[in-house]
């Protein structure tokens, strides 16, 4: 099989192209027309091929951005690569797959989460944001979830929406995973507001950290 070109692979993109997916996914600020399931079915074709996703990120396309997501190989950027492209990522659908499916499986995830938590630019921080919320549920031991929720409850009311999100993800998954900071995180929320009035589809479950928090310790002790 001969390697594919970036430019077969941009004409494929191009021929999924759907202008009404366009316009939905517009209005959530992503720029792309191709369905997600297509762009999983290419994926799963091509397999791993870092070259190729370097080319195809290299284009700053977001279809093709989220589809070098898919076929990258994790661990073979170096931290200062994984840095320069999540600051590349401005399209919240890009940016939250490179965080989840590049960066969380790098060995250089917990360097990169220190640093970006302290950076100046709301959406570095929130991916910074993101990979405590990772930890938060799956490698809590040496995190100050104290002063997590110090920090939390002194600037998420103010921050910008993408951080906001961010850091209001991470109050419900401290309050859902620890007893202990349980009312502490249900108290925050509550005072903050942050989130209440989320339009919530019916059978979801609302972001607002409360009803989260207490919906999904509710559905545990159901099991």
């Amino acid at each position: 099989m001969t390697e594919p070109t970036v430019a077969e692979v941009m004409a494929e993109l191009a021929a999924l192209d759907d202008p009404k997916a366009r316009a939905v996914n517009e209005k959530h600020g992503d720029d792309h027309g191709v369905n997600l399931g297509e762009l999983r079915k290419i994926a799963k074709r091509l397999k791993t091929r870092q070259e190729l996703a370097l080319g195809l990120w290299a284009t700053g396309d977001t279809a093709a951005r989220l589809l070098a997501v898919l076929v990258a190989r994790p661990k073979a950027f170096d931290r200062d690569e994984l840095d320069s492209m999540l600051r590349e990522s401005r399209t919240p659908k890009v940016h939250d797959w490179f965080v989840n499916y590049v960066v969380k499986k790098s060995q250089h995830a917990e360097a990169l989460r220190v640093a970006w938590l302290a950076d100046p630019d709301p959406v570095v921080a929130s991916a910074g944001w993101a990979l405590t919320s990772d930890r938060v549920v799956k490698k809590p031991a040496g995190l100050d979830l104290p002063g997590l929720l110090d920090v939390i409850e002194a600037r998420m009311g103010g921050a910008p929406d993408r951080l906001q999100w961010a850091m209001n993800h991470c109050l419900a998954q401290i309050g859902i995973e620890h007893a202990e900071h349980r009312a502490r995180a249900v108290a925050i929320g509550e005072r903050l507001q942050v989130l209440k009035d989320y339009p919530t589809p019916p059978n979801c479950t609302s972001p607002f950290a409360p009803i989260w928090i207490t919906e999904m310790v509710r559905r545990r002790h159901a099991e």
